[in-house]
C-alpha cells in the first residue's frame, strides 16, 4: 500500500494505479493503525484506486474524510477526491474470472473421465458444494451446522442431499488453524454419523490438494453452489461455478443433458464476500444465521426449474461479459482517464518518507517574488491593495483572531501612502471588524464577504446589493436549528445579511452528511426566495443572491476609474474559496478599461494549491512579511502628511 509513495517520488508524473484486492476496513478499525495517516497518504499517491464493491470504497472515502479531512465528489458518475491540487479517481469495480483457462479445462478428457465418475457416485441425490481453504473466515463450519439444520428440519431430504465440502489446504498456520481443522472434522463426523446409511453419508469432506480439473467436475455436477465465509474479498468461486454449470457440449453429453436445453445453477452466498453485489439472482444469507442459511439451502433444492433456468442465464451474461478482461481493460482506460491532465500540469514533491507527496498546480502558478512586488510596488503611482483576513494576516488555528498591533502598524502605514487605496475584504460582521480596526482610520473595509462596504471609518456603511427584506431568514433559522440540535458539535452564526451553519467540530461522516441535507432541504424551502444556499470548508451558508468578495473589486476598480486613479498596481490576496471570485475579477480586468496598461497586477493565494490567481505564498508569515516590505517602502517614500485618497 505504501508502493506509490515510492514510484511517485521517482517519477512524480507516472500514471499509477492501485487496486485493491481485499476488503478496506471500517474506519472504527482502521483508525487504531499506528500508521494510519501514512497509509491513506500513500494510497492517495495514486492517480485512480479501486476496489471490487462500493463498500470497500466507502470504508476508504470515511478514513479519508474522517483522518485527513478530505471528501470526495461524485461528478458524471465518476468519484474523486481533491488531494493537493491533483483529483485521485475511485474505481469500483468487481474483478472477473479468466474464461479461457477455465474453458480449456474443461476441454480436458482428465476432466470428462472425473465427471463420469462423478455422476455415478451421486445418482439420484442433490449436490450441495462448498469450495473454501481451511481458515477462521470460510465459516466451514458454519455450513455444516446449516446443513445439520437443513436435514433436522426436512427429514425427507435425508438419503437425497449431500454437501460435498472441499477444504483447501490451509495457507497459514497456527493455533486458530488447527481449532477450525478439529471442529470440522468433529462437526462433519458428528453428522455423518447421526444422519448416515450404508452408501450414504450427508458429508463428504474433501481436505485433500484437487487438481484444477477435478475441482471443474465438482462444479459441474454440483446442483447449488454454497459460499458463506464470514468475511472475505473477492472470491471468485460463484463466477467459476456459473462458467462450468454452463459446460459444454461433451460434458452436457456424458451427463445426459441435451445440449440445446436451457442449463440451471443455484447460487447461495454470503452476504460478505466480494462477488455478492453482482449476483442480483443469488439467495444472499447472513452466515452466522443458520437457519436462515438451512432455508436458504431447501429453497434452493425446491424452486421450480423454469427459476433456476433464469437465474443461471441472468448469472451467465454477466460473468461471461465482466470476465479478468474487461476488467483490466475497464481499469486501464480509467486511469488514462485520470491522468489526462498530466502533461499540461507542473508538478513539485514535497515531504519526506511516507509523507512525501506530489502538488500539481498549473503552469503559470508560481511563487511570488518580495523583491518582485516591491519593485513594481516603488514605480507605480495608482494603488489597489485588497487583502482578506482569516487565514491571510492572521492564521486559521488561532484562537485569538483580533489583529496584532504589527498588523495595525502596516495596515496604517500603507493607508497613509496618498497613492494607496486599501480595502480589507472579510467574511465577518462589520460590528467586529469596527472594533479590531477601529485605529485604522483610512482603511477601507468590506464585510459579510462584500454586502456592506465602507470606504474608510468616515464613512457610512453601504450596501452592494440592493436586498428587499430579509424574511427568508424567518424560515431559514428554524431549519437550521432542528440540525443544530441533532448534529452535536454544530453552530449557527447570525450575520444581517446571511445565516451559517458550522460543523467543523461535529463528527466528520455524520456532519457532512447533514450538511447535504441541510443544503438539499433549504434549497427546496427557499427555492423562490432571492438568495444563495451554498456549502463550503465545514458550513453550509444561506445569503442573498449576488453577493460575494468579486463584487467588491469590481465595485473597487470601478470607483478609481471614476476618480481618475486609473490603476496600474494591483494586490489581492485571500486564501480560501471565498477569495476566488476577486482573484476571477482581477485577472479578466487586465488588459480592460478599468486597469491602466502596463498594470502589474498580483493576485496571491496562500499555499501551493489550485488557485485562480497566479502567485502563491506559503503561509501568513510570508504574507505578513511582504506586506511589511511594501509599508516600509511607502514609509521611506512619504515626503509630506498627506492623506490618501479614498472612496466615496
Amino acid at each position: 500500500m505504501v508502493l506509490p509513495t515510492f514510484l511517485r517520488k521517482r517519477f512524480n508524473r507516472a500514471k499509477l494505479g492501485f487496486f485493491l484486492h481485499s476488503p478496506f476496513p471500517s474506519s472504527e478499525i482502521y483508525r487504531t493503525l499506528p500508521v494510519r495517516d501514512e497509509l491513506l497518504r500513500a494510497l492517495l499517491n495514486a492517480d485512480l484506486i479501486g476496489f471490487h464493491t462500493f463498500d470497500y470504497a466507502r470504508h476508504f472515502l470515511s478514513c479519508c474524510s474522517r483522518m485527513l479531512g478530505l471528501g470526495y465528489q461524485s461528478k458524471r458518475g465518476y468519484i474523486g477526491l481533491e488531494y493537493y491540487g491533483r483529483t485521485v479517481s475511485i474505481k469500483i469495480l468487481p474483478v472477473g474470472i479468466h474464461m479461457g483457462q477455465l474453458q480449456s479445462v474443461m476441454n480436458f478428457h482428465e476432466t470428462e473421465n472425473r465427471l463420469s465418475e462423478l455422476k455415478k457416485e451421486f445418482r439420484g441425490r442433490f449436490v450441495l458444494l462448498g469450495v473454501d481453504d481451511m481458515d477462521i473466515f470460510k465459516g466451514i463450519s458454519l455450513k455444516l451446522l446449516a446443513m445439520e439444520q437443513l436435514l433436522i428440519q426436512n427429514e425427507n431430504w435425508i438419503g437425497k442431499v449431500v454437501l460435498v465440502q472441499i477444504a483447501n489446504p490451509a495457507r497459514g498456520r497456527g493455533k486458530d488453524v488447527q481449532e477450525v481443522q478439529c471442529e470440522t472434522y468433529s462437526t462433519a463426523k458428528r453428522i455423518n454419523k447421526k444422519f448416515g446409511r450404508p452408501g450414504y453419508d450427508p458429508v463428504i469432506l474433501i481436505d485433500t490438494p484437487l487438481q484444477f480439473y477435478e475441482r471443474i467436475a465438482y462444479y459441474r455436477i454440483a446442483d447449488c453452489c454454497l459460499v458463506t465465509a464470514v468475511r472475505d474479498g473477492m472470491n471468485l468461486i460463484p463466477y467459476e461455478y456459473i462458467i462450468c454449470r454452463q459446460g459444454n457440449s461433451k460434458l452436457d453429453e456424458i451427463l445426459g443433458l441435451d445440449r440445446l436445453a436451457p442449463k440451471k445453477s443455484m447460487l447461495v452466498v454470503s452476504e460478505f464476500i466480494g462477488c455478492s453485489p453482482s449476483l442480483s439472482g443469488a439467495i444472499r444469507v447472513n452466515p452466522w444465521n443458520i437457519d436462515a442459511v438451512a432455508e436458504a439451502m431447501n429453497f434452493a433444492l425446491v424452486i421450480p426449474e423454469s427459476e433456476k433456468q433464469l437465474r443461471h442465464e441472468k448469472h451467465y451474461r454477466y460473468v461471461s461479459t465482466h470476465d479478468v478482461g474487461y476488467w483490466a481493460q475497464s481499469f486501464l482506460q480509467d486511469l488514462e482517464r485520470a491522468c489526462r491532465d498530466h502533461l499540461r500540469r507542473r508538478c513539485w514533491g514535497i515531504g519526506f518518507g511516507l509523507g512525501f507527496r506530489v502538488i500539481a498546480l498549473d503552469p503559470n502558478f508560481r511563487k511570488l517574488s518580495v523583491d518582485r512586488i516591491v519593485s513594481a510596488y516603488k514605480r507605480t503611482n495608482n494603488r489597489a491593495i485588497l487583502l482578506d483576513y482569516d487565514g491571510t494576516m492572521m492564521p486559521q488555528t488561532s484562537i485569538n483572531k483580533t489583529p496584532s498591533p504589527e498588523a495595525i502598524g502596516f495596515l496604517n502605514s500603507l493607508c497613509r501612502d496618498p497613492k494607496n487605496v486599501v480595502l480589507l475584504v472579510s467574511g465577518r460582521d462589520k460590528k467586529t471588524l469596527n472594533e479590531w480596526f477601529s485605529s485604522c482610520e483610512k482603511l477601507g473595509i468590506a464585510a459579510e464577504h462584500g454586502y456592506f462596504l465602507r470606504s474608510s471609518q468616515d464613512e457610512e456603511w453601504e450596501t452592494c446589493v440592493p436586498v428587499a427584506d430579509f424574511d427568508w431568514k424567518q424560515t431559514v433559522e428554524p431549519v437550521m436549528k432542528l440540525y443544530t440540535e441533532t448534529t452535536d458539535g454544530s453552530t449557527i452564526e447570525t450575520k444581517e445579511s446571511a445565516l451559517v451553519w458550522h460543523y467543523q467540530y461535529a463528527d466528520p461522516d455524520f456532519g457532512s452528511c447533514q450538511a447535504k441535507e441541510l443544503l438539499d432541504h433549504l434549497e427546496s424551502v427557499l427555492a423562490n426566495e432571492p438568495v444563495s444556499v451554498k456549502s463550503g470548508q465545514h458550513i453550509v451558508e444561506v445569503k442573498p443572491q449576488g453577493v460575494c468578495k468579486g463584487l467588491v473589486a469590481e465595485h473597487l476598480l470601478a470607483t478609481m476609474r471614476q476618480k481618475g486613479m486609473l490603476p496600474d498596481f494591483v494586490l489581492c490576496i485571500g486564501d480560501d474559496q471565498s477569495d476566488e471570485d476577486m482573484f476571477e475579477v482581477i485577472s479578466s480586468a487586465v488588459a480592460g478599461p478599468t486597469l491602466s496598461p502596463v498594470a502589474e497586477v498580483f493576485a496571491c493565494t496562500v499555499g501551493q494549491k489550485p488557485s485562480k490567481a497566479k502567485y502563491y505564498l506559503e503561509d501568513t508569515t510570508e504574507i505578513v512579511k511582504m506586506l511589511q516590505g511594501l509599508a516600509t517602502a511607502s514609509d521611506q517614500t512619504i515626503r509630506s502628511s498627506s492623506s490618501p485618497q479614498v472612496l466615496h
